[in-house]
């Protein structure tokens, strides 16, 4: 282990099961910066505030216990930011992986891409690692974490392929998630899709059909038409050839089961999707919520 490495662990270890820690400590490596990074951790930050109040966060010892999912996957996010940032400050030692140098890149050149990378490269390499502990999560927080995932690439694609993301809307692309900007918590803070406690003891079918209404247009008209090619570009944007094989068929597949396939067609309801994926040169691809006796929706 490089001197880089055991410091960034020694760092970690004392909030591993302190939830304002680790709050703390993602929150530092933005605000301890001199430069332009300052600015670039309202998404980050939000999104761990939701997640530390729901308790996904909290250790194993409590009552209830948090996830040790989230926990792992955050635990990867941080770990690479703060070795990242030792590594740049001069300590000794190689980058563990390509999300730390990634890290590096955006240290010492911010910008909205290169922040879109290393922190997408770092949550992706938390899934594909952690994928044991996932499956061990309840239907519907699986739900939710294929949501949160889909969510972070189409992000980052809005910033650096517009087109892709928007089709003919793509002007409003980079100016939404620029992440030194309050409003990309719009599409990354989940709090305003899903409950907020945890562990969620609404069925997956009621809790897709209460998210937001505008998230549900998000998720439904303009995401899903668009998740074969979504994820192929993360899959080159991050070098993860591993990324594509998270759907089957078009479909959010990450720890889930064939047999729960169905699920993800239930907020698939309404003219009105049609129209918000047509708006963006889409059409729908999924099949209508099962409580729509109509046919599906094709490609034409």
């Amino acid at each position: 282990m490089s001197d880089a490495e055991s410091r960034a662990e020694a760092r970690i270890a004392p909030v591993r099961d302190d939830v304002h820690g680790r709050v703390a400590l993602a929150r530092d490596f933005y605000t301890g910066s001199s430069g332009p990074l300052r600015r670039y951790g309202h998404a980050e930050l939000s999104f761990l505030r939701w997640s530390a109040a729901r308790g996904v966060l909290a250790p194993e010892s409590s009552d209830p216990p948090g996830s040790a999912w989230w926990r792992s996957v955050n635990e990867e996010l941080l770990r690479d930011k703060v070795e990242a940032g030792l590594l740049c400050a001069g300590v000794r030692g190689e980058p563990r992986s390509k999300s730390v140098e990634y890290w590096m890149q955006c240290v010492r050149s911010p910008s909205p891409a290169s922040w879109y990378r290393a922190h997408n490269a770092s949550i992706v390499s938390g899934y594909l690692r952690h994928e044991d502990l996932a499956a061990a999560e309840s239907q519907v927080e699986r739900f939710m974490i294929n949501v949160a995932l889909l969510r972070v690439l189409f992000t980052h694609a809005m910033l650096v392929e517009p087109r892709l993301a928007l089709g003919r809307l793509a002007g409003l692309g980079p100016r939404l998630v620029d992440p030194r900007s309050r409003t990309v918590k719009w599409f990354l803070d989940l709090g305003r899709s899903f409950p907020s406690e945890y562990p969620v003891i609404t069925p997956t079918r009621e809790t897709v059909l209460d998210e937001h209404a505008i998230a549900r247009m998000l998720d439904y008209g303009v995401i899903a038409p668009r998740l074969p090619a979504l994820y192929e570009f993360s899959a080159v944007a991050l070098d993860e050839p591993r990324l594509p094989g998270l759907l089957d068929a078009g479909v959010p597949a990450y720890v889930w089961q064939p047999e729960e396939r169905s699920l993800w067609y239930v907020g698939n309801t309404g003219p009105h999707l049609r129209v918000i994926a047509r708006a963006t040169g889409e059409r729908l691809l999924w099949q209508p919520s099962p409580a729509a006796h109509r046919a599906p929706w094709r490609r034409k």
